[in-house]
């Protein structure tokens, strides 16, 4: 689980929000709305929703692209469940939500990690990135 979440506010440009995935190497944040979860901007909702629209990024607000059906799981979720749960919506990242507090992110590579960490999803999950 990434425990140190990265994350913008729905007001925050789609810019911002790519810069700090890039900063943090990952592929999605955590959009919050007056401090609570709103949603998860992912870089294909970036793709789809704003290059694919031509919409300007600089002006185009996070609330108004990110997924805004968030599944979520809590910290004592078992593995099995939150992987049924990914599997079910099709999802390859889940917040870990405590409370109004989100806490973390389980990613498949994650469960793949944690399931047989000799497995090829596990070896190129922490092989470092090609950029």
């Amino acid at each position: 689980m990434e425990a140190q979440v990265v994350t913008v506010d729905a007001g925050d440009t789609v810019r911002e929000a790519a810069r700090r995935m890039r900063s943090a190497d990952i592929g999605d944040v955590i959009v919050l709305e007056h401090g609570r979860l709103q949603g998860v901007l992912t870089d294909r909702d970036i793709v789809v929703r704003v290059v694919a629209e031509e919409r300007d990024s600089e002006v185009t607000v996070c609330g108004q692209v990110s997924s805004r059906e968030v599944h979520c799981v809590a910290p004592e979720t078992p593995v099995a469940e939150a992987l049924t749960l990914m599997r079910r919506h099709a999802l390859r990242r889940l917040p870990v939500v405590d409370g109004d507090h989100v806490s973390g992110v389980i990613s498949l590579a994650d469960i793949a990690v944690d399931r047989d960490p000799e497995s090829v999803l596990a070896s190129i999950s922490g092989a470092p990135s090609s950029d």
